[in-house]
Formats: C-alpha cells, sequence, structure tokens
C-alpha cells in the first residue's frame, strides 16, 4: 500500500528529530514540517484503510471525523494524543513562535513521534 510506505519512510526521517541540533531555527522548523507531513500522511491512511474495509466512515474528508471514527476502529489508537497533534498542526499552521515552535518540537519528539510509531506498527500487525 502506497500510502503506508509513505507513511513509514517520513516517519524514518522524523523519528531522527532528536539527534539534531534543536538549537538551531532551522533545524526546528524542519522537524515542524516533517510533523506536518506525517499528521496528514497519518490522518490519510486512516482514511484509506476505513475506505479499504468498507467503512463509510472513511467517506468524510475532515481529519478530526477520520481520527474520531479511526479511535472506534482501531483500539490501539490514542484519541487525545491524534486529537492533540490536529490541534497543534492547525495553531502551528498560522502563527509562528519561536518558543511555541520549540515547545511543539518537544512535544513530537515526546509524545507525537512514538504514536506514530505506534500506529504504524500496529497497522502493519493488522494488514502484513
Amino acid at each position: 500500500m502506497k500510502k503506508y510506505e509513505n507513511y513509514s519512510s517520513n516517519l524514518r526521517v522524523l523519528a531522527q528529530a532528536s539527534k539534531q541540533d534543536l538549537t538551531n531555527d532551522f533545524i526546528i522548523s524542519g522537524v515542524i514540517d516533517k510533523f506536518f507531513i506525517q499528521f496528514e500522511l497519518g490522518w490519510k491512511l486512516m482514511k484509506e484503510l476505513m475506505q479499504y474495509e468498507g467503512r463509510r466512515e472513511g467517506m468524510t474528508g475532515s481529519p478530526r471525523a477520520i481520527i474520531k471514527a479511526a479511535y472506534v476502529i482501531y483500539d490501539f489508537l490514542d484519541e487525545e494524543v491524534w486529537l492533540s497533534m490536529l490541534r497543534d498542526r492547525n495553531d502551528m499552521t498560522h502563527i509562528y513562535d519561536g518558543e511555541a515552535a520549540k515547545r511543539l518540537v518537544d512535544k513530537i519528539i515526546a509524545e507525537y513521534i512514538p504514536a506514530f510509531i505506534d500506529f504504524g506498527e500496529n497497522i502493519k500487525r493488522i494488514y502484513g
């Protein structure tokens, strides 16, 4: 599945974030950009899997609706973390504040990357 391959490929790069110079504004921006991409790939993968399963919930276009539906279907999914990702993505898209960016990178490394990894591993386990 191409979406899963893209998800995994981007995640391999994003997962290296903690090994980078996180005092560098350019690196911080890059981590956030990779997070934005990873989040998009994640919810779109959820949508495609729901469509593959023939579930009508996969027909909506809203990331929020997809995440809420996926939470009901996939018991391993942490709805609170994924909705937090959605909020952070939306907030940082419109406002750039250096301190907020640094806080987001810390959150990406501590919470979001592990959630992305967990989602990918569980999807691989279920779908092969």
